[in-house]
Formats: C-alpha cells, structure tokens, sequence
C-alpha cells in the first residue's frame, strides 16, 4: 500500500508541473507514471512553439491571446478555462526561463514567431525542434530536486478508488511484477493527456490512449466535447522519415511561407492568411484536394520549400537539415508530401478553474482536461495549457490535501478470472484503422454508425495480470480504455449534427447556432 498527501498520475509536463505546485505548497506527492517518469506522454515529442502573451518581440496582452483562443474554438470555448490558459500563461513560461529551459532569445529578448491563428508574434520555442524535449528535461530536474515528490515508474493506474461518492486514491498494477498496489490519497490529479493512439495515423506516444478519459468516465465523473478531435494538417506523411518528429513542418512553413500544392502544384488555400491559417482550416483545404483528385500521390499534399535557397533553410532549420539528408531529402530539389495526423484532443474531463472535475477530490491537468479549447485549439496553446493547468490543479489538491485526513482505500473489485481468447494487438489495430477511416477528420452518419456497431463488439473483461511483464495484458488493458473511449468520441460526433472546427460532418456541412453547446457523456 502507497499513501500520499496527493497522488498525480501521469508524468508529462501537466503532471510534473502539478506534482512541483502541489509540494511547494506543502504536500507529500506521489508521482506515478506507466512508463518513464518524464519521458512519456506528448510533451516530450512536442517540437514547436509554445503561445503566451509575453510581449517580447512586439506589445501583447493576455486578452489579446484570450481573444485569438476564442475565435478558434468555434463558440464552444469554456471561457473561464481559456481565461486560465491565457492569464497564467506568462507566468509560468517566465517561471520555467528562471529554471533554465532556454527560450530562444533574440536582442536580449525572447524570440516570438507568429503562429497560425495568432493576430501577432505570440510563440516562444526552444532552437531547432527542441522546445518539448527541453521542457520536459527542465521539470524532470526540478521534480528530481524536490524532496517531498516520490516518483514510481512501470505503475499502471487500473481504476480509481471511489469511497461515499469522492476519489480516495488509485488502484494500479506493477508491470514488471504483476503486483497489485493500492495508492491512498487525499486528493487525486489526472494527467493522462488525450487520445490520439486511437488513429491509425497520429503523432502520439504508446501511452496517449485516452486512459485518463476511461478511469474518469467509470468512477463517475463527466466527459465533455469528446467529437473533437485536433488533426494536425501537414503531418508528414512521404518519403520515409526515421527518427524524426512527423508534425516537424509547422514551424518552418510559417516561417518559410512553404507552399501547400495540389496535384497540380497550385496553392489551394485562399492567399488571405496562406501561412496563418487556423488548423481546421488548413486540414480541410488538403482533404477536400484528396477527394477532387487532387491530391499528392500518397494521398495528401505537397510541401514545397523550394524557393528557399540551401543558406537560407540552413538558416532556419539548423542541424535538422543534416537529419533531412540522412533520410535521403534535400529541400532545395524536392517537395515532401504531408497529409492530417490526429494529433490533439479538445474534449476531455469536466473540470473548473480549479481542475475540480465532477467528482470529490479528483482533479485533472493538461489535455485531459475539456473545454478549454472548444472545437479547434489554437496552435501553441497545448504546453501552455500543460503547465497553467498543472500548477492550478497541483495547487488546489495540496490546499485540499491540508484538510482532510487519510483516508482509508477498500480493496480493488478485481480482474475476471478467465484469460483472453483474442488478440488485442490485432484488435488495437482494427480499432485505429477503423477511428481513422470513420472517425477522422471529415465524418459521415453511415460511417459513424458503423464504427459504433464495430466498436461495441470489441474486447471483454480484463483478466489479472501474470506474474512477470506481461504484453498481452498490457495491450488488453489498453484495448479496453481505448474501446470505450472510441465509443464516446464515436457517440458524440453521431449526435453532433453540424461541422464546427475540427468536428466535420459531409451530411451536415453548415455550422449550426442549436448546436452552440457541449455535449456531456457520464455512465
């Protein structure tokens, strides 16, 4: 049995962070993670820019940043959340400058890029695609420094504790042993981060499978905006690339002003706005390409940088341009073909400004948490809303934690006792191809029933683990949070009979004013 004042699960930058505020405040943590402590989940990955009303490279306000967030949620914007995001956005980016995570500085100052959606220069990053990395690697030495966070690794968190009505904690399993532990809290914070694993093709670590969703939805909580689901438009997609980040190109296409081309090498997105487009906009340009005939040959567009000299891209891309070279591309001769990845998640938990979710003593952080973002977040907001939410969350569990005592944990309700008779990583396979061909960026009602039918029928109950690391678990596991999760996104898009931002119906192509409100999934 663990105890801890609060208990963070997940060890991105929301949990981290979450973890840091909740000990500076006066908590004992426990920080659990089912892989690495800081090194799974999506901030690690991330390679861009990161958006926060600084004002270094030109005068900014957060209500501007509030603004711009706004209009790219569609009208589905939870505006104290977004308010969150935007206010306490610059603290924290100045927070982690003074812990050493090195913004990029220009003049003395932090350099800004102006981002798709942004009215102005807003995004602060890290040189050459490092900003995630770097972000992680700073709040992983600090969690490291901090005395009062325990950190568990290889711990999967399999439901969570729910007595009289409020979360008491966890219950999780030791891959490497099989071990069942309990874990005691005061008071719990979800940092799960989304569900993008769910698609064939997305620009997600193993561990982005929607776990957090599906511990919430079965210990009571409420979901919320499930249908909207984050493609990111010019996901790498030929020739082969090893190694590298396949959202890298976003940067350097702004940056750049690398040219989207059809079949035909012609622009096709309207010039007004080419480079800053929001990524809904952008996503739907290149599919509606696809479907004409227009498309590049493996099924997306062309990104041409190709009226960029070689000094000129060895200028803006670094070391990166090295890497290019060992994947057999050269710029200066050929486009590279890029297409929409799932790549980020609006909905999520039902929570507060203080990351309350709906049930007692249970809080959530980062892109587990709904609302913030409406039906299209705005490029940059995500580790913005990773460490504002954090700290939030991380805060607001310890001022709890001090009040109340330990509580006690009943025994877990246990595992079924028989062992699987499919195949779950075949199934996972299945499910992903079936999220991308039916539940991906452009939906239909035939299709979304039909992927609702197909996933009702998968997976059973989840057998206990066998002494020793057990892969078949894992993945059943897995498959059972990711089915269910599939089925709310499923269910919410089927129910939404309009297309707003990253929502898009093809039998229902206008966006409707009726439907100007969130949807709210509960069991």
């Amino acid at each position: 049995m663990l105890r801890s004042d609060v208990l963070v699960v997940g060890s991105g930058a929301a949990g981290m962070y979450a973890a840091i505020a909740a000990a500076r405040a006066g908590s004992n943590v426990l920080l659990v993670d089912r892989s690495l402590i800081g090194r799974g989940g999506a901030t690690v990955m991330a390679q861009m820019t990161v958006a926060v009303a600084v004002g270094e490279e030109e005068p900014d306000h957060w209500e501007h940043h509030l603004a711009d967030t706004l209009k790219a949620g569609r009208g589905l914007c939870d505006a104290d959340l977004s308010q969150l995001l935007c206010e306490d956005g610059p603290a924290c980016i100045r927070e982690m400058d003074e812990w050493g995570v090195g913004w990029a500085r220009r003049d003395g100052h932090m350099a800004q890029v102006h981002a798709p959606g942004h009215d102005r220069k807003r995004c602060v990053y890290v040189d050459f695609l490092n900003t995630g990395p770097a972000v992680s690697k700073t709040l992983r030495a600090r969690v490291q420094r901090t005395a009062e966070i325990q950190r568990v690794g290889d711990l999967v968190v399999t439901e969570l504790a729910i007595r009289d009505g409020m979360c008491v904690g966890a219950h999780a399993v030791h891959t490497p042993t099989g071990a069942s532990v309990p874990i005691a809290a005061k008071a719990t914070v979800l940092a799960t981060g989304g569900l993008t694993r769910l698609y064939a093709r997305n620009s997600a670590s193993i561990n982005m499978g929607g776990d957090g969703y599906a511990l919430a939805l079965r210990a009571g909580a409420e979901l919320i905006d499930m249908e909207f689901v984050q493609f990111f438009p010019i996901g790498h997609l030929a020739p082969r690339l090893v190694g590298m980040d396949p959202i890298m190109w976003d940067p350097f296409r702004y940056k750049l002003g690398g040219r989207l081309l059809n079949s035909e090498m012609k622009e096709f997105l309207p010039e007004e706005g080419r480079y800053i487009s929001a990524r809904d906009v952008a996503t739907h340009g290149i599919l509606k390409e696809v479907a004409a005939g227009r498309g590049s040959p493996h099924g997306g567009a062309w990104l041409s940088f190709q009226h960029c000299s070689e000094a000129v891209l060895r200028e803006a891309f670094g070391p990166v341009i090295d890497r290019l070279a060992a994947n057999g591309i050269d710029l200066t001769r050929q486009p590279i073909e890029v297409a929409p990845i799932a790549h980020y998640h609006m909905g999520g938990m039902r929570a507060g400004a203080d990351m309350q979710t709906t049930v007692p003593h249970l809080f959530a952080a980062g892109e587990a948490v709904g609302g913030a973002n409406g039906a299209n977040r705005l490029s940059g907001n995500a580790i913005t809303e990773a460490l504002t939410f954090g700290r939030r969350a991380g805060e607001r569990a310890a001022a709890l934690a001090a009040k109340i005592p330990m509580p006690a944990i009943e025994p877990s309700s246990g595992f079924s006792s028989n062992r699987s008779k499919i195949n779950p990583a075949a199934e996972i396979v299945r499910l992903q191809k079936l999220m991308n061909e039916h539940v991906g960026p452009l939906r239909t009602q035939g299709g979304l029933e039909r992927a609702l039918q197909e996933i009702r029928q998968m997976c059973g109950d989840l057998p206990p683990p066998r002494a020793g690391l057990d892969p078949e678990w894992m993945d059943l596991h897995d498959l059972r949070n990711m089915r269910l999760v599939a089925e709310c996104v499923t269910r919410a898009a089927l129910a939404r009979t309009e297309s707003r931002g990253a929502h898009q119906r093809e039998d229902f192509p206008e966006t409707s004013a009726a439907w100007e409100r969130h949807q709210t999934i509960r069991v």
